[in-house]
């Protein structure tokens, strides 16, 4: 292994892109993308919201998330609705074939966790949740302006 092998940055996106490529393997008979079941589970998880809202939840680009949810209203898992309180916004909401969709897909997301986190104790589970969490809250400072050491 080399040095950027050895890097925790190449580390936990190398985990994370393998751990989606499961997720596609796994979602690919249901035709829907990991970044659609990002979104709907988002949505599903918080409730509807516009689309600004769900762009900072799921920390993608109001763009790429404007390119993702015409893809699922074309499949009719969500529905855009315009925004009572803004006429220059939508609200999006989750059909019921979306929330049909949620039940099938969950349980399939949580064999891939299983899978992906087979022979980790619950200590080594928790500490790796902390250790991931404060790197987060380090570059999320970092992010907004906040003081690097």
């Amino acid at each position: 292994m080399n040095l950027h092998e050895e890097s925790i940055g190449f580390l936990v996106n190398s985990t994370g892109r393998r751990m989606a490529q499961l997720l596609t393997t796994l979602y690919s008979p249901y035709e829907v993308t990991t970044e659609q079941w990002s979104l709907l589970r988002a949505l599903e998880t918080a409730g509807n919201m516009n689309q600004k809202e769900l762009a900072q939840r799921v920390g993608k680009d109001q763009a790429s998330v404007t390119r993702i949810l015409d893809g699922m209203e074309r499949k009719q898992l969500v529905r855009r609705e315009p925004n009572a309180q803004d006429r220059r916004s939508y609200v999006i909401h989750v059909t019921d074939k979306g929330r049909a969709m949620t039940a099938t897909l969950l349980p399939i997301e949580e064999e891939m966790l299983r899978i992906a986190l087979e022979g980790l104790t619950e200590s080594e589970l928790q500490q790796l949740k902390a250790v991931l969490g404060r790197i987060t809250e380090n570059v999320t400072q970092a992010l907004i302006g906040g003081t690097t050491k």
